[in-house]
């Protein structure tokens, strides 16, 4: 079993340790390989299947699931369900997120197509910062995650920027809640001291095996932190550019980091990815948080 590194961890010591991981141990799925990617698994669907079983989930009218592959089963259901699914745009290139709209009458077979990378591109029209949406439940992937409810992204920092434009723009409230959906193997404990002010934190975390309820206390993203925003973020993100004008306008502090002296953070768009390093063995389980039977999963 493969112990992780004490003093000196990092957040890409944990990401390469776990897509090795999940290489090694076959339970990796497509597309592969996983590395640079929030990795799907082999069980994604059953970890999936949890969410209908979530109060949240079911009082819920508006569902942000985010676009990668182990997140499509969840996408399905909330199509299945009738709720509004909204699915973030690549990279944020052309907007915030889309609303995905299946066509009159859909079958089955076309609201899996719609759930798909196919169905975001084809049966999706784009929501306007001005269109006043309030988000009932965010869905995020991760590439690890704490049963106390700190999360580590694949290091690009999509998944933080969109919550706090969320924020920024009145999407989600501070009681909005946050699930992430992984591998068993995806759970692990690593120090806090490695998560920063603009990382998100998730309330909920569903495994092929357990809902776990981390109870976690550590505030999510209050807003954009324009002192983490480069020039080069800003270029390549015209809905950020909108957030910015008018945060300005309405007079809060939106300095950018290189304005600031700041070096840039490892994990910022367009930050150079790492090679992957050797190790194949499990990282090791947390036992701390509350982790509830399937079957008592209602609350």
């Amino acid at each position: 079993m493969l112990v992780l590194p004490g003093a000196g961890v990092s957040k890409q010591d944990i990401r390469e340790q776990i897509w090795n991981y999940m290489e090694a141990q076959d339970v990796a799925d497509f597309p592969r390989p996983v590395h640079h990617r929030i990795p799907n698994f082999k069980g994604s669907p059953q970890a999936a299947e949890h969410l209908p079983g979530m109060q949240e989930f079911t009082v819920a009218r508006t569902i942000k699931v985010n676009p990668d592959a182990p997140q499509s089963n969840a996408r399905l259901l909330v199509l299945r369900s009738k709720k509004t699914l909204l699915v973030p745009t690549p990279r944020l290139r052309s907007g915030l997120f889309n609303r995905i709209t299946p066509p009159p009458g859909a079958t089955s077979a076309d609201l899996r197509k719609c759930a798909s990378a196919q169905g975001v591109r084809n049966f999706s029209c784009p929501v306007g910062l001005d269109s006043n949406i309030l988000v009932d439940l965010v869905v995020v992937g991760s590439v690890a995650v704490s049963e106390k409810g700190w999360r580590i992204g694949k290091g690009e920092g999509y998944a933080d920027l969109e919550y706090a434009m969320m924020v920024s723009m009145g999407a989600v409230r501070a009681g909005t809640p946050v699930v992430t959906i992984v591998h068993d193997c995806q759970v692990l404990d690593f120090p806090e001291a490695l998560l920063e002010d603009h990382d998100l934190t998730v309330d909920y975390i569903l495994t092929p095996t357990r809902v776990i309820a981390t109870g976690c206390a550590r505030p999510k993203p209050a807003g954009i932190m324009w002192s983490k925003v480069s020039c080069e973020m800003l270029e390549k993100i015209p809905v950020l550019r909108s957030l910015r004008d008018r945060e300005q306008r309405a007079g809060k502090d939106v300095t950018l980091r290189a304005a600031l002296g700041h070096p840039a953070p490892p994990h910022t768009v367009g930050a150079p990815r790492h090679a992957p390093q050797s190790g194949t063995g499990a990282p090791q389980q947390s036992h701390a948080g509350q982790t509830r039977p399937v079957r008592h999963r209602r609350h």
